[in-house]
């Protein structure tokens, strides 16, 4: 209630479901024209207001980064991603 823009929706998953595990089947549904964000990280949704109606703008996703990967912050994150069957 708070977006009230129309012809939208928003996929919330629970603990345990990786937004990265649907993607492919989302975007194989030809109604859906834009994703904005797939992401477990906080996020606000931009709206804009017209005599026309409510409309979603984008999505801020999650905070400014903290720093640069080292090679063991990369080592990790392809472990990680091959550990969810996104990364071969």
């Amino acid at each position: 209630m708070n977006i009230s823009a129309g012809h939208s929706f928003i996929l919330f998953l629970g603990a345990g479901f990786f937004p990265i595990n649907i993607l492919p089947a989302l975007r194989r549904v030809p109604e859906i024209v834009t994703l904005f964000c797939a992401t477990a990280n906080p996020t606000e949704v931009l709206v804009a207001e017209t005599e026309n109606g409510r409309g979603i703008l984008g999505v801020v996703d999650g905070a400014k980064p903290l720093g640069v990967e080292g090679e063991e912050d990369i080592a990790w994150r392809k472990g990680f991603l091959r550990t969810i069957g996104y990364k071969l």
